[in-house]
């Protein structure tokens, strides 16, 4: 059995799952159900888990996937979320209270700063903010994360200036694939990569910039380019 505000919890997330495709925050989710301190919602939270209602994917912030619903919330519980400032009035209405499933249609990935598509720059490590990205440029199996570009040495392979890559988390590739390599262990660059015996080739996509052959052992594989996201 859930307690009212484990309840209150459940129906928020799900509202908030359905009408914008992604889970709410936990700021969010504090002010909803009007608790002082988001360690109450880290509570509720894992006391969802752990009686199988929710589960936390790994390794995605703010990613929640609704496993199940209990009886009485599906036949109304009474509570009335509290509307977060910004919400489009013009979204569609949640499912049904009776819906066993909710389709997570976008994950936040942390963008992990700014890459070179042209001369590298130094590699990033420290997460700058967040982007929601659509589930289907991901696989479960594997970890992500974004990168902004800078440059525009790609651009003959549809990549510009500012745009969002989305790169699954690797230390291997093909020839032709589009990857982000570590230079030397400290420049990071986004090329188009080919093996040539013991030497790495790392080709731009735009004829102004010469390809860089490095031995095998300078150039090391961080992941493989499998989205990209683009702002108008």
């Amino acid at each position: 059995m859930l307690t009212r505000k484990q309840i209150q919890l459940l129906e928020f997330i799900q509202a908030r799952m359905a009408r914008d495709g992604v889970p709410p925050s936990f700021d969010e989710m504090k002010l909803a159900l009007d608790l002082r301190s988001k360690s109450g919602i880290h509570r509720l939270v894992t006391a969802l888990e752990e009686r199988g209602f929710i589960r936390r994917l790994p390794h995605r912030a703010r990613a929640l996937e609704i496993l199940r619903l209990p009886d009485n919330l599906s036949k109304g519980a009474g509570f009335l979320p509290k509307v977060i400032a910004g919400g489009s009035p013009d979204r569609p209405a949640a499912p049904p209270r009776g819906a066993l499933e909710v389709a997570v249609s976008a994950i936040e990935l942390p963008v992990m700063g700014r890459i070179a598509a042209g001369v590298p720059i130094e590699a990033i490590s420290e997460v700058s903010h967040h982007i929601a990205v659509p589930s289907t440029m991901l696989s479960a199996q594997d970890h992500h994360y974004a990168l902004e570009v800078k440059g525009d040495s790609m651009i003959e392979a549809g990549i510009n200036d500012g745009d969002v890559v989305v790169i699954r988390e690797t230390t291997t590739a093909e020839n032709g694939d589009i990857v982000v390599a570590l230079v030397e262990g400290f420049e990071a660059t986004l090329k188009r990569y080919r093996r040539k015996g013991r030497m790495i080739a790392l080709e731009a996509a735009n004829s102004a910039y010469e390809t860089r052959v490095l031995p095998e052992d300078k150039v090391s594989v961080q992941g493989r380019l499998v989205g990209l996201i683009r702002s108008y």
